[in-house]
């Protein structure tokens, strides 16, 4: 028992990094992520069918291929035709994995949105048109905050799964927390540097669910 708490204690400081790296992967998806979300929802609830079908084509896409082979893609295949223009071009790892991870999560991002959006019954959009609201007013003041109480849990789930896929990054090379792990295993020749692994995701998830449980909570009133 001794053994295995000096040997977590000698990995705590080698594990800052790569757990930086990929809480850096986390809120960078979500910053991008997010807001593309949104855009594709609107796009794919638009009555103008140039729009939403191909916004209906790249969903199916995002979310119909593995997440593993658009990081392969983006990594190793995309820089070479943009070469084949720019010979300058150069695209770095850890960039790679952020447009990645930002545009595949922008798929999902956009269904929940969507499903949100819908949710909201067309009776809200009549009476505010009814006392003067604007569109935009209509969206930003009365149904984005109702859409944002409805999709939490769904919107939670994601987070969750994706503080678990920046594992993935490292496929093309990403030294974040998983790689690390990995390679600690096969140098030391023990299952110590996975398991504590799995707990800094674990406690990364719980503090993600706990911000949700504080959000759900606070925006309770729409109830």
């Amino acid at each position: 028992m001794k053994e295995i708490v000096e040997s977590v204690i000698s990995l705590l400081p080698y594990m800052v990094e790569p757990t930086i790296t990929a809480i850096k992967l986390f809120f960078l998806t979500l910053l991008f992520g997010l807001p593309l979300g949104m855009i594709l929802a609107l796009g794919r609830m638009s009555k103008l069918a140039i729009i939403r079908y191909p916004i209906q084509f790249y969903n199916l896409v995002m979310r119909g291929t593995p997440l593993i082979l658009q990081l392969y893609l983006i990594y190793y295949q995309i820089p070479k035709w943009i070469q084949m223009y720019n010979p300058e071009f150069r695209f770095d790892r850890f960039t790679a994995v952020v447009v990645g991870f930002s545009i595949n999560y922008a798929a999902y991002f956009c269904e929940i949105y969507r499903g949100g959006i819908q949710g909201i019954p067309k009776g809200q959009y009549e009476a505010a048109k009814m006392l003067g609201f604007t569109k935009t007013q209509t969206f930003f003041r009365i149904i984005l905050p109702q859409v944002i109480k409805r999709i939490l849990p769904p919107l939670g789930s994601e987070f969750m799964v994706l503080v678990k896929d920046t594992s993935l990054a490292h496929v093309i090379g990403v030294a974040e927390l998983y790689l690390f792990s990995t390679n600690q295993m096969a140098t030391r020749g023990s299952m110590t540097p996975v398991v504590v692994a799995g707990v800094f995701y674990l406690i990364m998830n719980w503090i993600v669910e706990k911000g949700f449980l504080v959000l759900e909570k606070r925006l309770s009133y729409y109830e």
